[in-house]
Protein backbone atom coordinates (compact mmCIF):
# COMPACT_ATOMS: atom_id res chain seq x y z
CA UNK A 1 0.00 0.00 0.00
CA UNK A 2 2.97 2.28 1.23
CA UNK A 3 4.50 1.64 -2.58
CA UNK A 4 0.82 2.35 -4.42
CA UNK A 5 1.01 5.81 -2.55
CA UNK A 6 4.50 6.45 -3.24
CA UNK A 7 3.85 6.13 -7.21
CA UNK A 8 0.74 8.20 -6.95
CA UNK A 9 2.42 10.63 -5.04
CA UNK A 10 5.53 10.50 -7.55
CA UNK A 11 2.48 10.62 -10.51
CA UNK A 12 0.34 14.01 -8.97
CA UNK A 13 4.18 15.76 -8.76
CA UNK A 14 5.15 14.74 -12.71
CA UNK A 15 1.59 16.01 -13.78
CA UNK A 16 1.53 19.20 -12.00
CA UNK A 17 4.68 20.13 -13.75
CA UNK A 18 3.81 18.86 -17.27
CA UNK A 19 0.08 19.43 -16.82
CA UNK A 20 -0.06 22.71 -18.23
CA UNK A 21 1.96 22.23 -20.89
CA UNK A 22 -0.09 19.19 -22.15
CA UNK A 23 -3.15 20.88 -21.30
CA UNK A 24 -2.05 23.72 -24.23
CA UNK A 25 -0.27 21.02 -26.49
CA UNK A 26 -3.47 19.32 -26.40
CA UNK A 27 -5.85 22.59 -27.35
CA UNK A 28 -3.27 24.16 -29.75
CA UNK A 29 -1.48 20.85 -31.48
CA UNK A 30 -3.71 17.77 -30.90
CA UNK A 31 -7.29 18.90 -31.17
CA UNK A 32 -6.44 20.91 -34.60
CA UNK A 33 -4.64 18.28 -35.88
CA UNK A 34 -7.67 16.12 -35.64
CA UNK A 35 -9.98 18.69 -36.65
CA UNK A 36 -7.79 19.05 -39.93
CA UNK A 37 -7.84 15.14 -40.29
CA UNK A 38 -12.00 15.62 -40.27
CA UNK A 39 -12.25 18.64 -42.46
CA UNK A 40 -10.04 17.10 -44.84
CA UNK A 41 -13.50 14.13 -45.89
CA UNK A 42 -15.70 17.03 -45.74
CA UNK A 43 -16.56 19.89 -48.36
CA UNK A 44 -16.15 22.58 -45.96
CA UNK A 45 -15.75 26.41 -46.80
CA UNK A 46 -13.97 27.77 -43.69
CA UNK A 47 -17.03 29.95 -42.56
CA UNK A 48 -19.94 28.06 -42.62
CA UNK A 49 -21.89 26.06 -40.50
CA UNK A 50 -22.52 23.80 -43.22
CA UNK A 51 -20.26 20.94 -43.05
CA UNK A 52 -20.92 17.83 -45.81
CA UNK A 53 -18.95 14.75 -45.22
CA UNK A 54 -17.92 13.70 -49.11
CA UNK A 55 -15.16 11.17 -48.27
CA UNK A 56 -12.37 10.70 -50.80
CA UNK A 57 -13.49 13.43 -53.26
CA UNK A 58 -11.08 16.11 -52.14
CA UNK A 59 -8.29 13.31 -52.26
CA UNK A 60 -9.34 12.40 -56.16
CA UNK A 61 -9.24 16.07 -56.92
CA UNK A 62 -5.62 16.75 -55.56
CA UNK A 63 -4.46 13.71 -57.47
CA UNK A 64 -6.53 13.32 -60.45
CA UNK A 65 -6.91 17.24 -61.60
CA UNK A 66 -4.87 19.68 -59.72
CA UNK A 67 -1.76 20.66 -61.69
CA UNK A 68 -1.18 23.18 -59.40
CA UNK A 69 -0.89 21.23 -56.69
CA UNK A 70 1.57 18.84 -58.53
CA UNK A 71 3.67 21.78 -59.71
CA UNK A 72 3.81 23.16 -55.85
CA UNK A 73 4.96 19.90 -54.91
CA UNK A 74 7.65 19.49 -57.35
CA UNK A 75 9.19 22.94 -56.52
CA UNK A 76 8.85 21.97 -52.93
CA UNK A 77 11.09 19.40 -53.73
CA UNK A 78 13.56 20.74 -55.74
CA UNK A 79 14.33 23.34 -53.63
CA UNK A 80 14.18 20.98 -50.34
CA UNK A 81 17.17 19.07 -52.08
CA UNK A 82 19.11 21.90 -53.00
CA UNK A 83 18.53 23.93 -49.80
CA UNK A 84 19.46 21.22 -47.53
CA UNK A 85 22.59 20.12 -49.33
CA UNK A 86 23.66 23.71 -49.49
CA UNK A 87 22.81 24.90 -45.51
CA UNK A 88 24.21 22.27 -44.33
CA UNK A 89 27.76 22.75 -46.47
CA UNK A 90 27.76 26.48 -45.87
CA UNK A 91 27.05 25.93 -41.91
CA UNK A 92 29.51 22.72 -41.81
CA UNK A 93 32.01 24.71 -43.63
CA UNK A 94 31.68 27.84 -41.23
CA UNK A 95 31.76 25.50 -38.32
CA UNK A 96 35.13 24.23 -39.05
CA UNK A 97 36.51 27.49 -40.03
CA UNK A 98 35.40 29.10 -36.58
CA UNK A 99 36.11 26.67 -34.63
CA UNK A 100 40.53 27.22 -35.68
CA UNK A 101 42.56 29.57 -33.50
CA UNK A 102 40.85 32.65 -34.86
CA UNK A 103 41.21 36.23 -32.85
CA UNK A 104 37.54 37.59 -33.80
CA UNK A 105 36.14 33.42 -34.09
CA UNK A 106 33.33 35.00 -31.17
CA UNK A 107 31.96 38.19 -33.46
CA UNK A 108 32.35 36.39 -36.49
CA UNK A 109 29.85 33.53 -34.85
CA UNK A 110 27.16 36.47 -33.84
CA UNK A 111 27.68 37.94 -37.60
CA UNK A 112 26.74 34.51 -39.17
CA UNK A 113 24.01 33.91 -36.70
CA UNK A 114 22.51 36.95 -36.55
CA UNK A 115 20.40 36.18 -39.81
CA UNK A 116 18.22 33.41 -37.87
CA UNK A 117 17.09 36.23 -35.60
CA UNK A 118 15.32 37.78 -38.53
CA UNK A 119 11.72 36.86 -39.04
CA UNK A 120 11.28 35.26 -42.11
CA UNK A 121 8.90 38.36 -43.28
CA UNK A 122 10.75 40.63 -42.71
CA UNK A 123 13.79 39.24 -43.98
CA UNK A 124 11.96 38.52 -47.42
CA UNK A 125 11.59 42.23 -47.38
CA UNK A 126 14.86 42.94 -47.42
CA UNK A 127 15.94 40.70 -50.07
CA UNK A 128 13.23 41.82 -52.21
CA UNK A 129 14.84 45.29 -51.72
CA UNK A 130 18.63 44.13 -52.44
CA UNK A 131 17.19 41.79 -55.49
CA UNK A 132 15.56 44.86 -57.20
CA UNK A 133 17.57 47.67 -56.12
CA UNK A 134 20.63 46.65 -54.65
CA UNK A 135 21.67 44.10 -57.14
CA UNK A 136 20.26 46.89 -60.32
CA UNK A 137 22.77 49.74 -58.76
CA UNK A 138 25.77 47.22 -58.55
CA UNK A 139 24.91 45.81 -62.06
CA UNK A 140 24.70 49.43 -63.21
CA UNK A 141 28.23 50.09 -61.54
CA UNK A 142 30.33 47.00 -62.56
CA UNK A 143 28.17 45.60 -65.57
CA UNK A 144 28.78 42.25 -64.46
CA UNK A 145 25.78 40.32 -65.85
CA UNK A 146 25.59 38.10 -62.27
CA UNK A 147 23.59 41.43 -61.12
CA UNK A 148 21.33 42.12 -63.73
CA UNK A 149 19.45 38.87 -63.77
CA UNK A 150 15.97 39.41 -62.91
CA UNK A 151 15.86 37.69 -59.67
CA UNK A 152 12.58 37.60 -59.09
CA UNK A 153 11.08 38.01 -62.48
CA UNK A 154 11.92 34.44 -64.12
CA UNK A 155 11.31 31.06 -63.01
CA UNK A 156 14.90 29.94 -62.72
CA UNK A 157 16.41 33.06 -60.83
CA UNK A 158 13.30 33.36 -58.85
CA UNK A 159 14.19 29.78 -58.03
CA UNK A 160 17.59 30.28 -56.71
CA UNK A 161 17.17 33.80 -55.10
CA UNK A 162 14.32 32.03 -52.61
CA UNK A 163 17.42 28.83 -52.27
CA UNK A 164 20.02 32.20 -51.73
CA UNK A 165 17.70 33.88 -48.77
CA UNK A 166 17.27 30.19 -47.15
CA UNK A 167 20.43 29.19 -47.00
CA UNK A 168 21.71 32.79 -45.61
CA UNK A 169 19.38 32.84 -43.06
CA UNK A 170 19.57 29.03 -41.84
CA UNK A 171 23.62 28.10 -42.47
CA UNK A 172 24.44 30.18 -39.03
CA UNK A 173 22.24 28.51 -36.89
CA UNK A 174 23.52 24.84 -38.42
CA UNK A 175 27.00 26.49 -37.70
CA UNK A 176 26.12 26.76 -34.34
CA UNK A 177 25.14 22.75 -33.83
CA UNK A 178 28.30 21.51 -36.05
CA UNK A 179 30.58 23.67 -33.53
CA UNK A 180 28.89 22.12 -30.30
CA UNK A 181 29.68 18.96 -31.95
CA UNK A 182 33.29 19.19 -33.60
CA UNK A 183 34.74 20.73 -29.93
CA UNK A 184 33.50 18.11 -28.39
CA UNK A 185 35.90 15.16 -30.58
CA UNK A 186 38.79 14.38 -28.56
CA UNK A 187 41.89 16.29 -29.59
CA UNK A 188 43.60 12.92 -28.70
CA UNK A 189 42.99 11.90 -31.86
CA UNK A 190 43.32 14.24 -34.28
CA UNK A 191 46.68 14.53 -33.14
CA UNK A 192 46.73 10.61 -33.33
CA UNK A 193 45.96 11.01 -36.91
CA UNK A 194 48.47 14.02 -38.01
CA UNK A 195 50.84 11.76 -36.46
CA UNK A 196 50.17 8.61 -38.91
CA UNK A 197 50.02 11.02 -41.54
CA UNK A 198 46.67 11.77 -42.35
CA UNK A 199 45.69 14.67 -43.74
CA UNK A 200 43.13 17.15 -43.59
CA UNK A 201 40.72 15.18 -46.35
CA UNK A 202 41.51 11.94 -44.73
CA UNK A 203 41.19 13.10 -41.11
CA UNK A 204 37.68 14.63 -42.27
CA UNK A 205 36.40 11.40 -43.49
CA UNK A 206 37.62 9.09 -40.93
CA UNK A 207 36.99 10.94 -37.90
CA UNK A 208 35.23 14.22 -37.96
CA UNK A 209 32.20 13.03 -39.72
CA UNK A 210 31.63 10.08 -38.15
CA UNK A 211 32.09 11.75 -34.51
CA UNK A 212 29.56 14.99 -35.80
CA UNK A 213 26.78 12.32 -36.69
CA UNK A 214 24.01 13.25 -33.85
CA UNK A 215 24.95 16.86 -34.66
CA UNK A 216 24.27 15.90 -38.76
CA UNK A 217 21.37 14.01 -37.48
CA UNK A 218 19.85 16.97 -35.79
CA UNK A 219 20.73 19.70 -38.56
CA UNK A 220 19.21 17.40 -41.67
CA UNK A 221 16.60 16.93 -39.75
CA UNK A 222 15.74 20.53 -39.04
CA UNK A 223 16.58 21.33 -42.72
CA UNK A 224 14.64 19.25 -44.15
CA UNK A 225 11.46 19.99 -42.39
CA UNK A 226 11.79 23.82 -42.49
CA UNK A 227 12.76 23.68 -46.15
CA UNK A 228 9.66 21.56 -46.77
CA UNK A 229 7.74 24.07 -44.36
CA UNK A 230 8.88 27.18 -45.64
CA UNK A 231 6.40 30.11 -46.18
CA UNK A 232 7.40 33.50 -44.88
CA UNK A 233 10.00 34.16 -46.77
CA UNK A 234 8.92 33.06 -49.95
CA UNK A 235 5.51 35.12 -49.18
CA UNK A 236 6.93 38.06 -48.72
CA UNK A 237 9.84 37.74 -51.49
CA UNK A 238 8.13 36.81 -54.45
CA UNK A 239 4.17 35.78 -53.62
CA UNK A 240 4.58 32.39 -55.46
CA UNK A 241 5.43 34.30 -58.62
CA UNK A 242 6.32 35.43 -60.99
CA UNK A 243 3.23 32.90 -62.73
CA UNK A 244 3.48 30.13 -59.20
CA UNK A 245 6.91 29.14 -59.87
CA UNK A 246 7.82 29.48 -56.69
CA UNK A 247 4.97 28.78 -55.26
CA UNK A 248 5.34 26.08 -52.04
CA UNK A 249 3.03 23.41 -51.00
CA UNK A 250 2.56 25.28 -47.82
CA UNK A 251 1.69 28.61 -49.98
CA UNK A 252 -1.16 26.31 -52.07
CA UNK A 253 -2.48 25.06 -49.19
CA UNK A 254 -2.82 28.95 -47.93
CA UNK A 255 -4.11 29.80 -51.30
CA UNK A 256 -6.69 27.11 -51.49
CA UNK A 257 -7.98 27.19 -47.69
CA UNK A 258 -8.49 30.91 -47.20
CA UNK A 259 -8.35 32.72 -50.69
CA UNK A 260 -10.67 30.48 -52.55
CA UNK A 261 -12.38 29.39 -49.23
CA UNK A 262 -12.23 25.37 -49.75
CA UNK A 263 -11.19 24.70 -46.44
CA UNK A 264 -11.98 21.00 -46.70
CA UNK A 265 -9.89 20.36 -49.94
CA UNK A 266 -7.09 22.40 -47.93
CA UNK A 267 -7.05 20.10 -45.47
CA UNK A 268 -6.89 17.65 -47.70
CA UNK A 269 -4.10 18.92 -49.16
CA UNK A 270 -2.38 19.56 -45.91
CA UNK A 271 -2.89 15.79 -44.75
CA UNK A 272 -1.56 14.32 -47.75
CA UNK A 273 1.58 17.31 -47.00
CA UNK A 274 1.97 15.74 -43.41
CA UNK A 275 2.15 12.23 -44.21
CA UNK A 276 4.61 12.98 -46.90
CA UNK A 277 7.23 15.10 -44.74
CA UNK A 278 6.68 12.80 -41.70
CA UNK A 279 7.56 9.80 -43.82
CA UNK A 280 10.62 11.50 -45.38
CA UNK A 281 12.33 12.83 -41.94
CA UNK A 282 11.18 9.10 -40.12
CA UNK A 283 13.39 7.71 -43.05
CA UNK A 284 15.89 10.43 -42.71
CA UNK A 285 16.65 9.96 -39.01
CA UNK A 286 16.49 6.09 -38.91
CA UNK A 287 19.54 6.25 -41.39
CA UNK A 288 21.55 9.10 -39.84
CA UNK A 289 21.39 7.69 -36.57
CA UNK A 290 22.45 4.16 -37.75
CA UNK A 291 25.98 5.82 -39.15
CA UNK A 292 26.48 7.24 -35.38
CA UNK A 293 29.56 6.41 -33.59
CA UNK A 294 28.10 4.40 -30.69
CA UNK A 295 30.66 5.74 -27.47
Amino acid sequence: MTTRRKQFSEWLQQLYFIGPSLVFFVLIVLIPFAMGMYYAFTDWNGVSNEVKWIGLDNFKTIFMNDDNFRNSFVFTMKFTVTAVILTNLVGFGLALLLTRPIRTKNALRTIFFLPNVIGGLLLGFIWQFIFIKGFAAVGSATGLAFFNLPWLGDASTGFWGVVIVSVWQGAGYLMIIYIAGLINIPNELMEAASIDGANFLQKLKSIIVPLIMPAVTVCLFLTISNSFKIFDVVYSLTRGGPYKSTEPVTMNIYFEAFTNNRMGLGAAKALIFFLIVATITLIQVTITKRKEVQS
